[in-house]
């Protein structure tokens, strides 16, 4: 083939793969209404605070999220916090989340994504020509999974006048190789004027700084192109590296909190981590090992949060990687806000080596600053459990009846309800997107 075919066959590409763009997502953010955005954006913080104060944090709100993030921000609200922080992975995108079936718009369900492995754009855009009907309706349902989620789960904290920051999972990079659609889709919870201010454009990993804490959320959602590879990028590392420096120079900076979706390596979920991909452990082990240096020097305090793993965990980094060279990172899972549960890590490497370990359940962490007792700087985390009597009456009247009780009882991916569940329905882990809907197919919503 010519040099010159080739030329036209890309160009033609890139083209087609503009005119889905242009007439299917574009318009749809683009165009949205900001005034029907929630109040509580992340940029509208209240007064910085003294003594004691808290924040909520979790993530994972597919498939049940409309159920469960109302029910969390109810509870949330009762413990006035300075915000509320989710860590990615807001709707399913692959599928039709099954609030989005049994609630009262009824979205119909759609063929379960393929989830193929591209080798490279070509390849991806070849895949966008070769079954453009279904990109076109799945990407329809983006769009309308996204405004879902800031309707019914962002704004349920809008009661409370709570702010909500957003970190990005890799739910919200199917079909994406860039992050452009999720920054217009949800720039308002990026704390945009404090990066404009400070870079002169919005990234999705960034900072916020209050009460002495320092904030950081970090992206290692990947790409349709490479989705295993949930690594740090070089200009990311040299971010937290820059961010870190001056973080150690500032003296009313106790404390740093770090989160993103997918855990740093070496923890006790690392088979649904960083560890994910080589180019993931590599870039996630400098990353910790920028922490735990940083905490050495400084004398100061390093908390990291993850969600990814749907379940809860504490004390995830109590490995034999980071227990044999002495830097034990105090560490949590929190992938706990609607997604369907998954069995805890087993074996010698496994869930018995936590502080506390729990799936089946959904709920939240609360991190108390400055607790009476505790050093300046210093964060109590706890992790608060909401259960299907504490699910608002408002928010039950929106779905097919019997639905509420079947995300307590059915969202799992767990073999028994026992909360130290370590089997999986899926036994021969071959659990893919054809299996999921088999297993949800007699979910009556109509």
């Amino acid at each position: 083939m010519s040099k010159n075919v080739k030329v036209v066959l890309v160009g033609s590409s890139l083209l087609l793969l503009g005119v889905i763009l242009m007439f299917i997502v574009l318009p749809g953010i683009k165009n949205r209404n900001l005034a029907t955005e929630p109040p509580g954006r992340s940029d509208e913080m209240p007064h910085p605070p003294k003594g004691t104060w808290t924040f909520a944090v979790s993530g994972d709100s597919r498939n049940c999220g409309d159920v469960v993030v109302p029910t969390i921000a109810a509870d949330v609200s009762t413990h006035a916090p300075q915000f509320y922080w989710h860590l990615g992975d807001f709707r399913f995108i692959a599928m039709v989340d099954e609030d989005m079936q049994c609630g009262s718009v009824h979205e119909p369900p759609r063929p379960a994504y393929e989830k193929p492995e591209w080798k490279d754009l070509q390849e991806f855009l070849a895949y966008a020509e070769r079954e453009s009907g279904k990109v076109h309706e799945m990407i329809s349902y983006e769009k309308h999974a996204w405004e879902d989620f800031k309707q019914y789960q962002v704004g349920a904290f809008a009661k409370g006048h709570i702010p909500v920051f957003l970190g990005i999972g890799n739910h919200e990079m199917i079909l994406h190789n860039d992050h452009a659609d999720f920054i217009r889709a949800f720039k308002e919870r990026l704390n945009p004027d404090a990066q404009q201010s400070d870079t002169g454009k919005i990234n999705t990993y960034y900072h916020w700084m209050i009460g002495g804490v320092d904030f950081v959320n970090l992206d290692n959602a990947g790409t349709a192109l490479r989705e295993k590879d949930l690594s740090f990028g070089d200009k990311q590392l040299e971010w937290l590296q820059d961010r870190l420096a001056k973080d150690a120079k500032d003296a009313d900076v106790k404390t740093l909190v770090v989160g993103m979706h997918a855990a740093l390596p070496d923890s006790i979920s690392r088979s649904h981590s960083m560890n994910e991909s080589e180019e993931g452990a590599a870039s996630g082990r400098k990353a910790y090992q920028a922490l735990w240096d940083w905490q050495t020097q400084t004398h100061k305090h390093v908390y990291v949060l993850a969600s990814h793993s749907h379940f809860y965990m504490e004390d995830i980094f109590n490995t034999t990687e980071w227990k044999g060279k002495g830097e034990v990172l105090p560490g949590w899972i929190v992938g706990s806000a609607g997604a369907h549960r998954n069995p805890l890590p087993s074996g010698d490497a496994g869930w018995k080596n936590a502080k506390d370990a729990r799936t089946n359940v959904y709920g939240y962490l609360l991190g108390t600053v400055n607790p009476d007792g505790q050093s300046d700087g210093t964060i109590k985390f706890e992790f608060h459990e909401v259960k299907v009597d504490s699910v608002p009456s408002d928010v039950a009247a929106r779905f097919h009846p019997g639905f509420v009780a079947w995300c307590f009882q059915k969202n799992t991916d767990c073999a028994d309800a026992d909360q130290h569940c370590e089997k999986t329905i899926h036994p021969d882990h071959a659990y893919g997107y054809a299996d999921y809907a088999a297993a949800i197919a007699t979910l009556d919503c109509r």
